[in-house]
C-alpha cells in the first residue's frame, strides 16, 4: 500500500466536502462547496492520467484492503465496490473478517483516492437517508425493505457517477498527454492495465448486483436521484447512527 500524501487538489476537494457537510455552513455556501468539489473530482482523474503518461512512478497501480463495519456492512460493500468501478478501479468483496467485511480494491492510486473520498461523502447521504425512512404500513419485513432501499439508492447513484465519468472522458478525447498521446488512448491503456492487474489477483472473481428482495428499491432509487453528485441537495441529514441491519 502506498503512503504517498494526497495531492493538493484532493485535499482541496476534501476541504470543500467537509465544509458542505458541516451543519454550521449556510445551505447556499454548502451548495456551492459541493458543486465545486464534484466538478473538481470529475476532472481530476482525467488530468492525472494525462499528466502521468510516460511517468510510471507518478501514478502507479496499487491495491488496498478496505474494512467496512456494521451496521449495513453489505450495503457499504456495494457502495464501495460500485464507486471504485465507476472511477476506473476494480473491486471484489473478500467476505467477513472478524467484525467487518473486506473489500479489495485495485487501481491507479489517484483513482483509489477518488473512490475513497466519494465513498465517504455518499455513505453519509445513504445512511442519513435510510435513517429518515418510515417503512410503509403492511410491509412484512422492515429489514428487507430497508435493504432494498439501499440497493435502489446505490444503483441510481452509480448510474449518475458513471455518467459524470463518461462525460469527463469524452471531454478529454481532444486533449493530449505529457507524451503527446490522445486522452482516449491513455485512458484505454489504463483500463487495460488495471484489468490485467485485477485478473492476476482474482482470476475467478465474478460480479454481482446483489439481492433485490424487498419493496423499498424504488424509494431508494428516488433518494439516489436526489443525492449530491454535483450541486444537488443532499439526502437527509448526517447520520448520528444508522439503523441496525
Amino acid at each position: 500500500m502506498s503512503t504517498t500524501k494526497a495531492p493538493a487538489k484532493l485535499e482541496t476537494i476534501r476541504a470543500l466536502l467537509a465544509k458542505a457537510e458541516d451543519p454550521r455552513t449556510p445551505e447556499s455556501e454548502a451548495e456551492l462547496a459541493r458543486k465545486r468539489a464534484f466538478e473538481m473530482m470529475a476532472k481530476y482523474g482525467v488530468d492525472e492520467a494525462l499528466l502521468s503518461d510516460g511517468q510510471p512512478s507518478r501514478d502507479v497501480i496499487i491495491d488496498r484492503n478496505i474494512d467496512l463495519p456494521n451496521p449495513w456492512s453489505m450495503s457499504r460493500v456495494r457502495l464501495m465496490c460500485f464507486i471504485a468501478q465507476s472511477v476506473g478501479c476494480k473491486a471484489v468483496h473478500m467476505g467477513v473478517r472478524g467484525d467487518v467485511r473486506r473489500v479489495h480494491v485495485i487501481g491507479y492510486e489517484s483513482d483509489i483516492q477518488r473512490a475513497e473520498i466519494l465513498y465517504a461523502s455518499l455513505l453519509i447521504q445513504m445512511l442519513g437517508g435510510l435513517n429518515a425512512q418510515v417503512v410503509p404500513y403492511g410491509v412484512r419485513s422492515a429489514r428487507a425493505w430497508r435493504n432494498s432501499w439501499t440497493i435502489g439508492f446505490i444503483e441510481r447513484v452509480i448510474e449518475r457517477l458513471e455518467a459524470i465519468e463518461k462525460a469527463a472522458r469524452a471531454a478529454a478525447s481532444g486533449e493530449t498527454s505529457a507524451t503527446g498521446r490522445s486522452g482516449e488512448l491513455v485512458l484505454a491503456d489504463r483500463d487495460e492495465m488495471v484489468e490485467a492487474a485485477y485478473r492476476r489477483e482474482h482470476p475467478h472473481a465474478r460480479s454481482s448486483r446483489g439481492s433485490y428482495s424487498g419493496s423499498g428499491y424504488g424509494h431508494g432509487a428516488a433518494a439516489g436521484n436526489r443525492a449530491d453528485i454535483g450541486g444537488t441537495r443532499r439526502v437527509g441529514a448526517t447520520a448520528a447512527g444508522a439503523l441496525a441491519a
